[in-house]
């Protein structure tokens, strides 16, 4: 349920290693072989950019002034509601495949060795996996399919979404949406360090140019990225 991708100082950074390591590699037979034709100068007004609109009435300051700047570059914005499911209760699929990876490395007790073995660490989110009924996790990958199909349905009115960033990170490990996260501004913490915070582009599946030219464009106008931390 992982999404891997770059992490990189800029989109056109993270397009350079995009086209590097997309497609098949022949050894994986559920990876399609789809071209990647980024034009980062491509028109980003004809894009129709969704959002969610209760997400942002309650989110940071620096998400709404996000999408106020969007508005700001003419962009076509519409209000959109992502598909209605408990989609939290379906995280336990993750914890299930993740630990069937590890499963040598569970049953060696080799486990053991590792340094974090707090209750929510890996090693026992690996052993409590083993205990989840396989009826639970097929039902679950049922309603994950439902997921799926709502989300293609959606997509297909809109090029992208832009999103609080976590809002939208379970669902999109659900369903595979391309997505990428970009500093939005800065925040005092408790200690008052000063800290980056960040908003996500979300993508339909393949959709890798569309999300990226949308990003860059709001990168560019913005110049976060461009900012590094004191000595």
């Amino acid at each position: 349920m992982d999404k891997i991708g770059p992490i990189c100082r800029s989109v056109e950074d993270c397009a350079l290693v995009f086209d590097m390591i997309h497609g098949s590699d022949n050894r994986d037979g559920t990876v399609k072989d789809l071209p990647f034709n980024w034009d980062p100068d491509s028109d980003i007004h004809s894009l129709k950019i969704g959002y969610v609109e209760s997400s942002f009435a309650k989110a940071h300051p620096n998400d709404q002034a996000t999408l106020k700047k969007l508005r700001e570059m003419g962009l076509n914005l519409v209000s959109i509601q992502l598909p209605d499911y408990p989609v939290e209760t379906m995280e336990f699929i993750l914890s299930v495949e993740a630990a069937a990876a590890f499963d040598e490395l569970t049953r060696s007790n080799q486990d053991d060795l590792l340094t974090r073995q707090t209750k929510d660490a890996w090693p026992n989110i690996f052993r409590r996996a083993r205990m989840i009924p396989a009826v639970e996790y097929v039902q679950a990958n049922r309603l994950r399919w439902q997921v799926m199909d709502k989300m293609a349905e959606l997509m297909s009115d809109i090029d992208l979404y832009v999103a609080p960033s976590f809002d939208s990170l379970l669902l999109t490990n659900l369903t595979g949406h391309p997505c990428v996260v970009l500093p939005n501004g800065f925040e005092k913490t408790n200690s008052s360090d000063v800290v980056p915070t960040s908003i996500s582009f979300i993508g339909q599946l393949y959709g890798e140019a569309k999300l990226m030219t949308a990003a860059k464009a709001y990168q560019d106008i913005t110049g976060f990225h461009l900012n590094y931390p004191q000595p």
